[in-house]
Formats: structure tokens, C-alpha cells, sequence
């Protein structure tokens, strides 16, 4: 093979254990490119960069056989396959994310809950404001998208002594902690659950999967937990049930994103925000790097990458 090019968001002196052979360019989406995008064999996309960013190079990368990101969604750089030649494998970072995502989960389920936000308004006023506020304990909690990230996430409730976790998945299995309902049920399980948690990815099939009917389909002082993509959820009709006061929300992710400073859901009722911080902790790094290392050798020993999301020329597009 003559194109021998990686090209790496993180300057490759930094990662250690990268394999030899390569040469590997540097490049976290700034104007010029650290080289001719043809001779490019794998291509790790700039993190946390707009979409445009990532997939300006696609369409010159003609040697390409690999496209790794570094975050656990792909929607972002699909757009670019099309330019490229059958059977590129598209890998997600599967293991890098899951901690850090957990943990804002749960850090967002319990200051909606226990009403953080509030006691910090009061702070800035220098007002004391007591009250009684519902606890995690003793809820059921249902999780759309029951993949490793979903997993992560059920692992740091159990200490919560919640009543029940209920698990949705595209398909039905079961697991160690239970089985994993069918998309299909969804409808069924939203009734009963306290706290529903969406980490599924951004799909055709899941794209407004929370619409009208969904929303209306959960219980009242229900707390809708979006740490997935902004585009699973209709704005218009979670503004709507928002505003009502019926539902509460908290969301790592918005659709339209950035939230434009004069959107109506920042000053929605019952509504917590957090900037798409889910996945950039300091747990990042080491993650990432572990994952390129791991990949970077199985291309070099022709071996199949992990995290295949498909592979272009496949019918997957």
C-alpha cells in the first residue's frame, strides 16, 4: 500500500504506544490540511468540531479504508460517505464516552429532581428557600437506547435504591440486570416511568422519536433526561408540554445546537440545560488515545477495527 497516512485530532507525540509505520499528519479542522487528503488510509475526525468541519476532507480522500470518531454518535460525518470508496469501515468511540456520560446523567436527574438549579438562583440573591423536593429513591427509571452508554448509566443508578429500571433497546434482549425491551414497547412502559433517559443514537428510526405522542404518553411531574442527540426529540412539542408544567426536562443536548441565545426553551419552566458537555472530561484523553492505539494496530495487522457502524458499498447508506 503507497498512501500510508493517519491523520489524528491529537498531535501523534502526545499519544503514546502509537504503532509504527505510518505517517501521521496532525489535523483538529483548521483551514489548510496537514497533507494531501488522498493519501489519507485513516481518518480519526476532529472532536467536538461543527459537522462541516469533519467532512470537508471526504471527498478528496480517495486511499481512505477507515473513519474513526471520537464521539459515540456518527450522524455527524455519515453525510460525508457517500464521496467515498466501498468498504471504508465507519468506527464510533465505543468505551470513551461512557463514564463521562453517565456521570452527567445522573449529575442532571438529580439537580432537576432535587432542584439544584433553583437553590443556585437563591444563592446568587443571598435568599434562603427551603422546601420539599421529590428524591431518586424509590423511582422508576426508564432508558431509551440501551446501548454501552445506557449500560454505564443503569450501573450508577443501582445505588440509588430505585423501585425499577426498565430498558429499551432497537431490538429485545437480555442482559445480566434484565432484559432489554424492543423499541415496540416503548409506548407501553412510558406510563409507568418517573424518569425517562434517552441515549439512544440519532437515527431515521429515532429521529423525533419523542414527539407529541410520546411526551403526552409520560406522567404527570414526569423528568425527561435527554444526554442522546437534540434531533430525537421534537423542540416544538417539548416546548409545549414545558410550558404547560406538566413534564420537566433536563437536556445535555438541544435541537437547534448551539441554542440560540433568544430560543424560548432556555427560559422554559422546568427545563435544565447543559451545553453538549457529556462527553469532553477530563476521562476523554486517556479513553480516546487507548481506543486509537487499539485500532491503529489492528489496521496495520490488517485485522478488522472494532466499533464498526457499517462499512460503505454494504447497503448500510
Amino acid at each position: 500500500m503507497n498512501a500510508a497516512d493517519v491523520w489524528l485530532p491529537i498531535p501523534p507525540d502526545e499519544i503514546a504506544g502509537l504503532p509504527e509505520g505510518p505517517h501521521y499528519r496532525f489535523w483538529d479542522g483548521g483551514e489548510e490540511f496537514p497533507a494531501d487528503p488522498a493519501d489519507c488510509v485513516f481518518y480519526v475526525v476532529p472532536y467536538m468540531k461543527p459537522a462541516e468541519v469533519g467532512v470537508r476532507p471526504m471527498p478528496l480522500m480517495r486511499s481512505l479504508r477507515v473513519v474513526q470518531t471520537l464521539s459515540a454518535g456518527t450522524d455527524h460525518v455519515e453525510p460525508g460517505l457517500r464521496h467515498l470508496p466501498a468498504g471504508v469501515r465507519l468506527c464510533n468511540a465505543r468505551g470513551v464516552h461512557e463514564a463521562s456520560t453517565a456521570e452527567l446523567t445522573l449529575a442532571l436527574i438529580l439537580a432537576s429532581l432535587r432542584g439544584i438549579p433553583d437553590f443556585v438562583r437563591a444563592q446568587d440573591k443571598g435568599e434562603w428557600r427551603g422546601g420539599f423536593r421529590p428524591a431518586l429513591a424509590d423511582k422508576n427509571v426508564l432508558i431509551v437506547g440501551y446501548g454501552s452508554i445506557g449500560a454505564a448509566i443503569e450501573d450508577r443508578l443501582v445505588p440509588f435504591e430505585l423501585a425499577r429500571v426498565a430498558r429499551v433497546a432497537r431490538s429485545a434482549r437480555t442482559t445480566e440486570r434484565g432484559p432489554v425491551h424492543p423499541l415496540t414497547e416503548l409506548s407501553a412502559l412510558l406510563p409507568e416511568a418517573d424518569v425517562v433517559v434517552l441515549s439512544t443514537p440519532l437515527t431515521e428510526t429515532t429521529r423525533h422519536l419523542v414527539d407529541a405522542g410520546f411526551l403526552a404518553r409520560m406522567k404527570d411531574g414526569a423528568l425527561l433526561v435527554n444526554v442522546a442527540r437534540g434531533g430525537v426529540v421534537d423542540t416544538e412539542a417539548l416546548l409545549t408540554e414545558l410550558e404547560s408544567g406538566r413534564i420537566t426536562a433536563a437536556l445535555d443536548v438541544t435541537d437547534p445546537e448551539p441554542l440560540p441565545s433568544e430560543h424560548p426553551l432556555w427560559r422554559a419552566p422546568g427545563v435544565l440545560i447543559s451545553p453538549h458537555v457529556g462527553g469532553p472530561t477530563s476521562a476523554f484523553r486517556p479513553r480516546a488515545e487507548r481506543l486509537l492505539v487499539h485500532q491503529l494496530r489492528r489496521h496495520l495487522n490488517q485485522e478488522e477495527p472494532g466499533n464498526v457502524v457499517l462499512v460503505t458499498g454494504a447497503g448500510d447508506l
